[in-house]
């Protein structure tokens, strides 16, 4: 089965962790056989720990309830039984165990075949990019030293979670051309020129122009059709689409959704 959406299939960002590396790795896949000779692309990684802030719910492991006994003093022949003075149970403590996992994030980036020279750096953004914390920090850096190199930098945001982070700020961006989904290139060579491409929820995704150097011919990158990919590669035709996405919907782009999902049944 495939998804019941033309685009972007907003139950997806449940599962993002295994979506963005089928993303990185089909993308690359893909890349590679369209790349001029001497070009290769490879699968980069930065590991990080999210710390939990305050609002966060952490993640706790409890231990069993530990129980201890009291041993009673020996008594000596004939001496008087005295009642022993009442003890207070001793306080057992809730104990709790903070376990903050790494995360590990993937990005795509063209080299020359000396791997000496970046060309271009392509980015698949994160919930842990667009809300705050380490994560967000390590991409805004991450982005700023790309920014000035003379890489490009591709980035495809298919996530609703979170602030907008992309290298075109989204005061820049006319309201009018906003969606739930963007992705924006800014092409180095070319005064870091940046082409921003709208993707409503409702419609497909678009075939991006991946830029490469300046003599060379941009390589396409068909979004819609590795989204299809990791939604049929992934069995993701078990997604329970009684229950919400996350984030929620509006009640029209909600109401169109479950339309969608009804017509993909019938169908």
């Amino acid at each position: 089965m495939k998804s019941p959406f033309p685009g972007m299939d907003p139950w997806l960002e449940r599962s993002w962790g295994d979506i963005h590396h089928r993303l990185i790795q089909y993308s690359c896949d893909v890349l590679q056989g369209r790349l001029p000779g001497d070009l290769r692309a490879r699968v980069e990684e930065r590991v990080f720990v999210e710390q939990p802030e305050l609002e966060r719910t952490p993640r706790y492991l409890v231990p069993d309830v530990v129980l201890l006994e009291r041993g009673r003093p020996a008594q000596s022949r004939g001496a008087a039984v005295l009642e022993p003075p009442p003890v207070r149970p001793v306080s057992q403590p809730m104990v709790f165990r903070m376990t903050n996992d790494p995360i590990t994030e993937s990005w795509i980036e063209i080299r020359d075949r000396s791997g000496n020279t970046v060309v271009t750096v392509i980015e698949f953004l994160s919930p842990a990019n667009k809300s705050g914390g380490i994560g967000q920090e390590l991409y805004l850096k991450k982005q700023r030293e790309v920014l000035s190199s003379t890489a490009n930098l591709v980035e495809v945001d298919l996530v609703r979670t979170g602030e907008r982070v992309l290298a075109l700020p989204k005061l820049q961006i006319p309201a009018a051309v906003w969606a739930d989904y963007l992705t924006c290139v800014s092409v180095a060579w070319d005064g870091r020129r940046i082409d921003l491409y709208p993707m409503p929820l409702r419609e497909p995704l678009p075939v991006l122009s991946i830029p490469l150097r300046r003599d060379d011919a941009p390589v396409p990158l068909d979004l819609q059709e590795l989204v299809a990919q990791a939604y049929t590669a992934g069995r993701y035709d078990d997604i329970d689409y009684s229950l919400p996405p996350t984030p929620p919907l509006t009640v029209e782009d909600a109401e169109w959704a479950v339309a969608q999902v009804n017509a993909a049944r019938r169908g």
